[in-house]
């Protein structure tokens, strides 16, 4: 604090009668303060009033909860002050959390804050703050642990196993070796507390924390990724590890700690094995009586209800009493915590439930006063020592240029490109909240000093942002997806099957997506292959799930039956067009926003020629609009944008209980890429003497195309217009349009006249034929002759298909 004085003495008016503090200075490594504390009994909770007596009772300092409530006001607003600047320049939001610490904390000394701080956090105050706060970190952990597939790791390859075991021991290896080989040294230039505690840092920074990578890949939208599967892969294995190890490391350091004043090392090393097994028996003891009450919960829940609130309330209790017994095994409460949140089956029904009721009140309103809280014990503008600056920060620079170097290094043995490399080595590299408070215990714990936690604070800052700004800048994940190769429907050879994703979310889209497959009108010499993506909301865990079912792997728990019904239907599909279908079902469990690259991978993997999406409006039997799911629209788009192939949208308008085959089937065309690709798709039904088709060809009187575009279309058209000899079930029809609304009134007529509609999206094109129609477009996604089709007052019972083209890169 600045004094000579062994002695320095305050009397603070504060929620307590008096306080008299007393800090002896004789170990400054330590600083030890002792409080002389007088307490009103009871103490006083709530406040007087604005009209109580304003001298002593109607003070928010006076009574808890209103300077609480004061407090969590405080915090949350400067926290949203900086994140409004910081957010912008792509700093993640924990790093605004610690900066509202160092503001309310010690870290900013600014006399004129000095009596706002005293008013607003007085002595004692801090107290009822974290432990109020520290439950939102209890929980975050346990809901992080609920959020694991622990499964995942006895399903991850080599190459996670290798990078994440490799970045994690080579670097710890090195650093410890180093320290203790120069132990003395250190102890003699840094001091005996700083230079016995260097071990301390290579291990918190050896490591990475599987919620940070978490976040980070859901906040930057590639947790869908190739490269996000393999980073959280591989910091699951670093952080089951390193929690494992540092299990065993605790009871053993606490036993040699404890029985440090005994000289007896025979002693010693009993005590540690002893602490050891009653550490094995603690596992082996939760996880016999855990995880069989858990599946017990999940199989009294019946099909599709949620469990009720009585059981979950019991596994939350299980979690706190597993973190007590954990104390008698030499560990801390949050390991017993976090370990029964490791064995609570992931997904529905008992893992979605305890995310619903418990994060965001836990997640987004305790965990950053906690984080906040804890950045207040931090002091950054502590006076520090030349040599331990430049000795810690090598420390920390080095165990991450080795992680950086050696996942690299892997990386490329995998034929995997540099830049993946680097972003994957800055995704491990990455400190969030969970190291942040993780040194703080360690601070409170006596294992760090002040100037040492103060730096790695800032190294924790530093890599947080560095990691997000650095793959948010070199990593973009919809590159892969670029459409350099053409894989439409228009360029496929003769005789060459058609490849088809056909994505599913509700069971009311089977039977429509079944019907569209069914005018591909699959034959020996033309088969159709088709991969069907049953697409679930991610819920109740952390990591996405990607399920062959042809493969028959098994994901999660054993009673869950993923897509059951999806594949039923298709595999029934499959059967009725032996020998020239062939049907292969997935299921992807992912957020509604990563959803669009489970599409896109599967695509580009299986080099499908076109995508069908299901319209995200769905139609009552009256015609009238009965749900919309924006969120499938969002998707839809996404998927227009970076698919690497054709696209279509099927709006199903007709009666979900309609199982007859499709007879009479319409292919609207006005011209472009889209429509010659939509033709494309429907001149394979004409090979089923079973489907009638009419192309009715829109031509403007004074048609805007130029000549190469009139060219194509001509040539896509003559197999239709009889050029190479008349079809019998095919009808060529063309029309002049001389007036936009003509368009209209022709597309209401013919509306209703057949089972199925064929369009192109024509996105981006303008001509005479839809002019005044643009305009009025609700939905840009259908393109202007699709919008107008799908319009609830465009009477028809037909599924209308709308195709776009693949989209190439722009030269």
């Amino acid at each position: 604090m600045g004094t000579n004085n062994d002695t320095l003495t305050a009397i603070h008016r504060t929620i307590f009668v008096s306080a008299i503090v007393n800090e002896t200075l004789s170990d400054p490594a330590r600083k030890y303060v002792m409080y002389d504390v007088r307490v009103d009994m009871p103490p006083k909770i709530v406040s007087d009033g604005l009209w109580g007596n304003t001298a002593y009772a109607a003070l928010p300092s006076r009574a808890t909860l209103p300077l609480l409530e004061l407090q969590i006001i405080s915090i949350f607003t400067i926290t949203q002050c900086f994140h409004w600047v910081l957010k912008r320049l792509g700093f993640p939001y924990f790093v605004s959390q610690i900066m509202a610490g160092f503001v309310l904390g010690p870290s900013l000394k600014i006399d004129a804050l000095k009596p706002l701080k005293a008013m607003l956090f007085p002595y004692g105050s801090e107290d009822v703050l974290s432990i109020v706060s520290i439950f939102g970190y209890t929980f975050f952990l346990f809901l992080n642990g609920v959020k694991m597939d622990f499964s995942m790791i006895t399903r991850t390859g080599k190459k996670a196993w290798t990078i994440a075991l490799s970045s994690l021991l080579i670097p710890t290896f090195i650093g410890l070796t180093v320290c203790y080989k120069f132990l003395d040294s250190f102890r003699r230039t840094l001091g005996e507390f700083d230079g016995t505690k260097l071990p301390v840092v290579v291990i918190g920074h050896s490591g990475c924390s599987f919620p940070v990578v978490a976040s980070l890949l859901s906040d930057l939208e590639i947790l869908n990724s190739e490269l996000g599967r393999l980073a959280l892969s591989a910091a699951l294995v670093m952080d089951v590890f390193t929690s494992f190890v540092t299990g065993f490391g605790t009871a053993i350091v606490s036993s040699l700690r404890t029985d440090s004043h005994d000289h007896d090392q025979n002693k010693g090393a009993k005590l540690a094995a002893f602490n050891a097994t009653k550490y094995v028996g603690f596992l082996v003891m939760v996880i016999t009586i855990a995880r069989p009450t858990m599946r017990w919960i999940v199989r009294s829940t019946p099909e599709g209800r949620s469990v009720k609130k009585s059981l979950t309330y019991l596994v939350v209790l299980m979690a706190l009493f597993s973190g007590l017994i954990g104390l008698n095994a030499k560990q801390t409460v949050l390991g017993g915590v976090l370990l029964v949140g490791l064995l609570v089956p992931e997904g529905p029904p008992l893992g979605t439930e305890l995310i619903k009721q418990l994060e965001l009140f836990t997640t987004w309103f305790l965990l950053p006063l906690f984080v906040t809280s804890c950045a207040m014990k931090v002091d950054i503008s502590v006076p520090m020592d030349v040599k331990l600056i430049i000795t810690v920060a090598v420390i920390i620079v080095v165990v991450h240029l080795l992680k950086l170097l050696i996942t690299i290094g892997i990386c490329r043995y995998c034929h995997m490109p540099k830049t993946d490399g680097l972003c994957l080595a800055l995704m491990l590299s990455c400190k969030g909240v969970v190291d942040f408070c993780t040194e703080v215990f360690l601070f409170d714990s006596m294992l760090l000093s002040n100037q040492t936690v103060a730096m790695m604070t800032i190294s924790v800052l530093t890599l947080g942002s560095i990691a997000r700004i650095g793959v948010k800048s070199l990593y973009d994940p919809a590159r892969k997806y670029a459409g350099y190769q053409k894989r439409n429907i228009l360029n496929l050879k003769p005789n060459s099957e058609l490849r088809v994703v056909a994505c599913v979310h509700k069971p009311s889209h089977t039977v429509s997506i079944k019907n569209a497959l069914d005018i591909c009108c699959p034959t020996t010499n033309n088969p159709l292959v088709v991969h069907v993506l049953h697409l679930m909301e991610l819920v109740g865990r952390s990591t996405p799930v990607f399920i062959a079912h042809r493969l028959q792997e098994r994901v999660g728990s054993d009673h869950h039956n993923f897509s059951e019904d999806v594949i039923v239907t298709f595999d029934l599909f499959e059967h009725d067009n032996a020998g020239t279908a062939s049907v292969n079902t997935y299921t992807a469990i992912s957020p509604s926003r990563f959803m669009h690259d489970d599409i896109c991978y599967l695509a580009l993997d299986k080099l499908a020629s076109i995508i069908i999406l299901p319209f995200h409006v769905r139609w009552a039997e009256d015609g009238s609009i009965e749900s919309t799911d924006e969120n499938i629209r969002a998707l839809n788009n996404k998927v227009l944008e970076r698919a690497p192939c054709s696209v279509g949208i099927l709006v199903n308008r007709g009666s979900s209980s309609y199982h007859g085959p499709t007879k009479n089937i319409a292919m609207i065309f006005l011209g472009g890429s889209d429509d010659r690709e939509a033709l494309c798709l429907a001149k394979r039904t004409i090979k089923d003497c079973g489907y009638n088709m009419a192309v009715y060809h829109l031509v403007a009187s004074n048609s805007g195309f130029t000549n190469w575009d009139v060219m194509l279309d001509d040539e896509v058209l003559k197999s239709v217009k009889g050029t190479y000899g008349n079809v019998e079930n095919v009808t060529y029809e063309k029309i002049i349009i001389e007036d936009p609304s003509q368009t209209t009134d022709f597309l209401t007529q013919i509306a209703n006249l057949h089972d199925f509609i064929i369009v192109g999206r024509r996105n981006g094109i303008k001509s005479s034929q839809t002019a005044a129609l643009e305009s009025w477009t609700e939905f840009s996604e259908l393109g202007v002759v699709g919008d107008l089709l799908a319009s609830p007052d465009t009477t028809t019972k037909a599924s209308i298909l709308v195709v776009q083209q693949q989209q190439t890169p722009k030269s």
